[in-house]
């Protein structure tokens, strides 16, 4: 009835296997990892705001932890959608937001660029004061929440680090912070807030990031600069949040990602739709991976008669991709 024909149809796997339909020759395998892709994370998440913080103080120079620090901070924001807010905070003596925002932003193409390129952009110096990161982090989720401008959903603080506390409060103050802060979202705005902490480079500190975590009910990932497997090591925030997504009537969940250009056929605009795999058979249901289906905008467009770049056609995204948010215990 359109005159198009149907697109690919692939699956991506939770530990990075990747099958799709119709096949095509590759010269090397394990080249692409649909663990990095916006459509995979999304359709195994749902809507969150995810809050970066990011360790730039001296000592992130050495074995090259800030170079790591970025790659994974690029990664995460990397694989968000229309449907997310993000926003980074960059730490040494006091934590600063950066990009010139100062609330979470909408994760579209154009904002996500701009963080990638503030992340870029960071250089290192002075010393370490968690205390401080983590409450230009909670100030700037409760602006965001008071202006109504947040995903609705769950929010995720991903803390990266290298080390100990050098300057502020100590250890037991941050712990107390996070806990008043987590607490007063749950209380004043009825927000789940999880704090991931991960430990950069293989000889860095693990003691006090740890401690954190387990302390707030939180989760905590070495992350080993030798093992080259960084995907593996940052995926524990979406892989908490798939738990919840399979249970609680978000059966026929799906998520849709922001129109963007194909490289094949090169140039065609088109957007992904996206399903989680559960294996059911176990409670609670365990994430297998995700199945999508790219989709043409000039069919989209012929179907909805709306101009594929329109404000309204990415609002129709944003509005598909929402579900009962994922309930973590």
């Amino acid at each position: 009835k359109y005159g198009v024909q149907p697109s690919w149809t692939y699956f991506g796997s939770h530990n990075g296997l990747f099958r799709k339909i119709p096949g095509t020759h590759q010269e090397e395998c394990g080249q692409y990892d649909p663990r990095r892709r916006p459509w995979f994370v999304a359709a195994s998440s749902g809507p969150k705001d995810v809050v970066l913080v990011i360790d730039v103080s001296g000592s992130m120079d050495d074995y090259g932890r800030i170079s790591l620090a970025k790659e994974a901070a690029t990664t995460i924001v990397e694989t968000l959608t229309v449907a997310d807010r993000v926003a980074v905070v960059a730490f040494s003596g006091r934590g600063t937001q950066i990009g010139g925002y100062n609330s979470l932003i909408r994760a579209t193409r154009k904002n996500k660029d701009s963080l990638i390129k503030a992340i870029e952009n960071l250089r290192t110096g002075g010393g370490t004061n968690f205390y401080d990161a983590f409450n230009t982090a909670f100030n700037t989720i409760d602006k965001t929440i008071q202006s109504e401008s947040t995903s609705g959903c769950n929010v995720a603080v991903l803390f990266m680090t290298d080390g100990q506390i050098s300057q502020g409060p100590g250890a037991d103050e941050v712990i107390k912070l996070v806990n008043d802060r987590t607490e007063q979202l749950a209380a004043n705005f009825n927000r789940k807030t999880t704090l991931f902490t991960f430990s950069l480079g293989y000889q860095a500190d693990h003691s006090v990031t740890k401690s954190i975590a387990c302390n707030t009910n939180g989760v905590w990932t070495p992350v080993d600069d030798l093992a080259g497997d960084l995907v593996t090591a940052m995926s524990s925030y979406y892989k908490l949040y798939a738990l919840g997504l399979g249970e609680g009537g978000n059966e026929d969940f799906t998520a849709w990602v922001e129109p963007y250009e194909f490289t094949n056929p090169a140039g065609k605009m088109g957007t992904t739709v996206s399903a989680p795999v559960y294996d059911r058979s176990v409670n609670p249901p365990l994430l297998v991976g995700v199945v999508a289906v790219d989709s043409y905008m000039d069919a989209l467009e012929k179907v909805l008669g709306e101009d594929a770049s329109s404000s309204t056609m990415l609002q129709r995204f944003v509005q598909l991709s929402a579900a009962r948010c994922p309930k973590i215990e």
